[in-house]
C-alpha cells in the first residue's frame, strides 16, 4: 500500500470544512493530522468534528511540528504569501487556495522557495482536476470541432454583502475569486500567448470588483471572454456558470457549474454539409474534484506523478489576473 501523507490544514475556513477536509476523509492515503486555528477553541472543534490528531491555536506551532509532510493553505489571499514560503521553508509540501498569490511577483517568490527547500508546492484548482475537463480536452484534441478559435465563459455567484470576499485589504473581489476560474479554464483550452487584454468592472465605493467583464486576445487570432463577480442577489446561493468553445468544424456547449461533481454532460456539435449539424451528447460521472487533487498531491510527494497545475501555468495566469486587474481599475 502506498505510503500514506500526512496532512496539516491552517485555518478553519469554509472551503476547508466544506470541501477539502471531507475529500481527504475520502481519500485513502491521507492522515488528518493537525489543524490549526485562530484560537484553541476553534481548532479544537474541528479536530473533534473531522478527526484530527492534534489541534493548534497558532500556526508557528503547527509547522513547527515535524510529523506534519504536507500543509492546506485555506487562508485569506493577502496573506497567502506570507504562510505559504513559512510553509515552504520548514520543510513542508503546500497545497494552496486559489488564488495562490496577489500578484505574479508573489508567486514567483513562492515558487523560489519551494524550489530552494526542495518541496512541492501546487495551487488548488479541484475543477481541473476533474474528468469533466479532461473529456473537454479530449473533444479538442481529437480534432472534431477544429482548431478552437473562440472560448466565452462565465461564473457568477451571490453578493456576499459582509464577507471577507468583499474587503479589498484582503485580496477580495469576484476576479480574484471566481474570476481565476474563467481565466484558468481559458488558458487551459488556448495554449498560445496571449496579444491584448481588454477589462472592465463594476466597482463599489471602496474599489472592489462586483463583476467583470474581459476580452481576451491570442496570437494565431484566437480570442475569449467571459463574465465574473458577485452580482446575483445578497447572501443567496444563486449561480450561474457557461462554457462555449467555437472551432473551424463546430462548438462545445456546456454549462456544468466550475467544481461540479457526480453526473454531468456537455454537447458537441459538429457542422456537416451546408447547414447540416450533428450534435452529441457527452456524459460523464465524477468523483469528488477534491479527491482527485488531493491524490495527485499525495503522488507528487512521493515521486508517482507530477502536480497537475504546474509553476508555469500558475504564473502565466496570476500575470493575466494582473492585467486584467489593472485594466479594471483594481
Amino acid at each position: 500500500m502506498a505510503e500514506k501523507i500526512r496532512w496539516a490544514v491552517m485555518g478553519t475556513a469554509g472551503i476547508a470544512a466544506g470541501c477539502t477536509i471531507p475529500a481527504m476523509q475520502k481519500t485513502e492515503d491521507c492522515i488528518l493530522y493537525a489543524i490549526a486555528g485562530r484560537s484553541q477553541e476553534k481548532a479544537e472543534s474541528f479536530r473533534q468534528r473531522f478527526g484530527f490528531e492534534k489541534a493548534y491555536d497558532d500556526y508557528d506551532k503547527l509547522l513547527e511540528d515535524e510529523a506534519v509532510d504536507a500543509v492546506y493553505i485555506p487562508l485569506p489571499n493577502h496573506i497567502h504569501c506570507e504562510w505559504v514560503i513559512k510553509a515552504l521553508n520548514a520543510g513542508k509540501h503546500v497545497l494552496c487556495e486559489k488564488p495562490l498569490a496577489m500578484n505574479a511577483a508573489e508567486a514567483e517568490k513562492m515558487y523560489a522557495a519551494a524550489k530552494e527547500n526542495k518541496v512541492i508546492l501546487m495551487e488548488a484548482y479541484a475543477y481541473l482536476h476533474s474528468p469533466y475537463v479532461k473529456a473537454l480536452k479530449a473533444v479538442i484534441a481529437s480534432g472534431r470541432i477544429g482548431e478552437v478559435d473562440y472560448v466565452d465563459t462565465a461564473f457568477l455567484t451571490q453578493d456576499y454583502s459582509e464577507d471577507f470576499r468583499l474587503h479589498k485589504e484582503y485580496g477580495g473581489g469576484g476576479i480574484y475569486d471566481v474570476g481565476c476560474y474563467c481565466t484558468t479554464m481559458i488558458l487551459s483550452l488556448i495554449d498560445k500567448p496571449l496579444k491584448y487584454v481588454m477589462a472592465d468592472a463594476e466597482l463599489d465605493e471602496k474599489g472592489v470588483d462586483h463583476m467583470a467583464s474581459v476580452l481576451l486576445g491570442f496570437e494565431g487570432g484566437a480570442r475569449a471572454s467571459f463574465n465574473a463577480g458577485m452580482a446575483l442577489g445578497i447572501d443567496t446561493s444563486d449561480r450561474y456558470d457557461r462554457l462555449f468553445v467555437h472551432g473551424s468544424k463546430g462548438w462545445i456547449r456546456s454549462e456544468v457549474e466550475y467544481n461540479q461533481e457526480g453526473e454531468m454532460e456537455f454537447k458537441v456539435t459538429v457542422k456537416k454539409a451546408g447547414w447540416e449539424r450533428d450534435t452529441e451528447t457527452v456524459k460523464l460521472d465524477s468523483l469528488s474534484n477534491y479527491s482527485l487533487e488531493l491524490t495527485n498531491m499525495n503522488k507528487s510527494i512521493r515521486g508517482e506523478e507530477t502536480p497537475l497545475i504546474t509553476e508555469e501555468f500558475s504564473l502565466k495566469n496570476m500575470r493575466l489576473l494582473d492585467e486584467i486587474l489593472k485594466k479594471a481599475g483594481y
